[in-house]
């Protein structure tokens, strides 16, 4: 066996390790059916014992990676799959259902999400004195790409640091940078730096769904929206359309469905109430765009998620977060 196979074995074996010991941390740091906030601000760990339905939230920016098990995430048309071999980058806030695909009791599915910043990403090309992308990039504003054995290894030192409390403060911070800074020098490092860029036209759609987030239950005109982009409307409808999958009118519909969905569950308001509170004006309306979002009338929604403990508790999760 020559230098170069030795290495590439002994390379294989060390990401191979790093998995498993990731997958026993999190198995003894997790509860059955649950995901959880850690000690470590923004990261959260995650862990479901059987296959689940699709779920439907609004996804951060963050990486996510899955320790054991696999699942998809679906922005319009398209299918996101990752398993323990990949990680799921994020870079907005955007409308997704998910699905967790393997996963059983004695073999639970595992995983982790670390949530960032725009800005973070902002001052670590600073820090590395990394430039912004000469050229616009496309696609959606969310990727699946291969885990790295060194990108795996800062992971595997993060979430360590969960049994040692009191390195947390000092240390934590030291590895979240490094995570961005092999996510910037990675595969999705132009997408990463493109959306961090202040006039980017990514940046500027950022800003608006960030906008839309706030100011959901208002009224809205495209047309004002793209105004404060700088873009025309039409230019500004496309490169939304190209990082969400929808409109800037079915991205307000979607925060407005979801936070009245959020409101009917967990704070008990009946559906005209959540239907004004987040910006209808006609109860049928309501009914009807909801039917047709979550499948049944709200009523019967809601009565179904209040049965189902499980869905209940998905939909209160990713609702809050």
């Amino acid at each position: 066996m020559n230098m170069q196979n030795a290495d590439q074995e002994e390379k294989f074996e060390n990401l191979e390790e790093s998995k498993a010991a990731l997958v026993e941390k999190i198995d003894r740091l997790t509860v059955a059916m649950e995901a959880q906030e850690t000690a470590i601000p923004a990261l959260a760990l995650m862990r479901w014992e059987e296959p689940t339905e699709r779920t439907s939230y609004m996804h951060e920016p963050s990486i996510c990676l899955i320790a054991q098990g696999s699942k998809r995430v679906f922005l319009g048309d398209d299918v996101f799959y990752y398993d323990a071999n990949h990680f799921l980058l994020t870079s907005l806030d955007l409308p997704v259902t998910a699905q967790i695909m393997e996963a059983s009791p004695k073999k639970p599915y595992l995983g982790l999400m670390l949530r960032f910043k725009q800005r973070s990403i902002a001052q670590m090309m600073v820090d590395s004195n990394l430039p912004a992308p000469r050229a616009p990039q496309e696609g959606r504003g969310i990727a699946v790409s291969e885990l790295s054995a060194p990108l795996l290894s800062a992971f595997h030192r993060l979430v360590n640091l969960l049994d040692q409390p009191e390195d947390i403060p000092i240390l934590a911070p030291l590895i979240q940078k490094e995570i961005l800074y092999r996510l910037l020098v990675g595969e999705q490092g132009p997408r990463l730096r493109h959306i961090a860029s202040v006039g980017s036209q990514s940046h500027q759609v950022a800003k608006a769904i960030d906008w839309l987030k706030e100011n959901y239950e208002e009224p809205l005109k495209v047309g004002d929206l793209a105004a404060q982009t700088g873009m025309s409307p039409s230019t500004f409808h496309h490169h939304f359309r190209a990082l969400t999958a929808m409109s800037p009118l079915q991205f307000q519909k979607w925060l407005r469905l979801h936070e009245a969905r959020r409101l009917m569950l967990t704070d008990r308001l009946d559906a005209a109430t959540a239907s004004f509170r987040v910006g209808y004006e006609s109860p049928s309306q309501f009914s009807r765009e909801y039917s047709r979002m979550f499948g049944a009338p709200p009523l019967r929604d809601i009565k179904k998620l209040r049965e189902d403990p499980m869905a209940g508790q998905a939909v209160a999760y990713e609702t809050a977060n």
